[in-house]
């Protein structure tokens, strides 16, 4: 926890994370999103020949589609709704009255129609789904989003608002499979060019309660998650920068994406934690960038 404070506070320090007053919560300088959009390039250049189709969701999604999804029979700790007031001219005046005194005004608050994004792929499916069946080809994809995820934390790294990158691919299983492969070569070169070391090992999702033991083992007996893990505010417990899932049939069942025979698709995903990759070059290079190896500057601006 110390190694963790004092790097947000040296963040604070430099300017390039801003103190909001809530733990996970912080605005960005310029410096710091120009290496996230270096970065980003990168992947461009790694992944762009592939021709995925790019698509862009807000960070809210259809409460719906999020319902669907099953997302709190996994993580009901995480998610994050989005509530508004919808009471009389008498409910207002009952609030303001509440808000004066200090009292809970958030209560007659009620639920509408859009959730918090807490994956960028979650808007995707469905909307691939209303296409009918894939082409023979399958189909790939180039998603980014904030995201929302209910962890308040003094750790820089575990952020509830933070930005991922996704390329997800639906298709046969070997089709898939071997693109999950292919981006966990392509995520170590990746790191490398950016003078990061990092180790890949087999991980779960923080499934939520005694059920979900028994789901992460599965997950992890599978294989059906790796990580690629930096040591960022612990050499001990490295973060996860970047994770590489096979999903089987499980979204191509319960959405109804179906290979060009009537097949149900596999999916698998890469996503980029860009928060997390930008806080690890950072800490293993400093904090003015000016400063990093040339190699490094090379790789991210050319």
């Amino acid at each position: 926890m110390d190694m963790q404070t004092s790097f947000l506070d040296r963040l604070f320090e430099s300017g390039l994370l801003i103190d909001t007053g809530i733990d996970g919560l912080y605005g960005r300088s310029g410096q710091f999103e120009d290496v996230i959009a270096a970065f980003e390039r990168l992947i461009d250049t790694f992944g762009g020949a592939d021709g995925a189709e790019a698509m862009r969701f807000p960070p809210g999604m259809n409460r719906a589609f999020f319902e669907k999804s099953g997302y709190m029979k996994s993580f009901p700790q995480l998610a994050g709704t989005v509530h508004s007031f919808c009471g009389s001219e008498l409910d207002h005046v009952s609030l303001l009255q509440c808000m004066e005194v200090g009292e809970d005004w958030t209560k007659g608050q009620e639920a509408t129609d859009i959730v918090l994004t807490p994956a960028a792929c979650y808007p995707l499916y469905p909307t691939i789904a209303k296409r009918g069946n894939l082409p023979k080809t399958g189909g790939l994809f180039d998603l980014q989003s904030y995201c929302f995820r209910h962890e308040p934390s003094k750790d820089p790294a575990r952020q509830q608002l933070f930005r991922m990158r996704e390329y997800v691919c639906m298709g046969t299983e070997l089709h898939v499979t071997d693109f999950r492969q292919r981006w966990m070569d392509r995520g170590v070169e990746m790191m490398k060019a950016v003078g990061l070391e990092v180790t890949i090992d087999v991980a779960n999702d923080p499934f939520f309660g005694r059920a979900g033991k028994m789901l992460a083992n599965n997950q992890r007996d599978q294989n059906l998650k790796f990580e690629l893990l930096i040591p960022i505010t612990s050499a001990a417990n490295p973060t996860a920068c970047m994770s590489f899932n096979y999903h089987q049939d499980a979204f191509g069942t319960k959405w109804g994406l179906n290979l060009e025979d009537g097949t149900v698709a596999h999916t698998a995903c890469v996503g980029f934690g860009l928060e997390r990759i930008a806080l690890a070059l950072f800490h293993h290079h400093g904090l003015d960038v000016k400063q990093w190896p040339a190699s490094v500057r090379k790789a991210l601006w050319g």
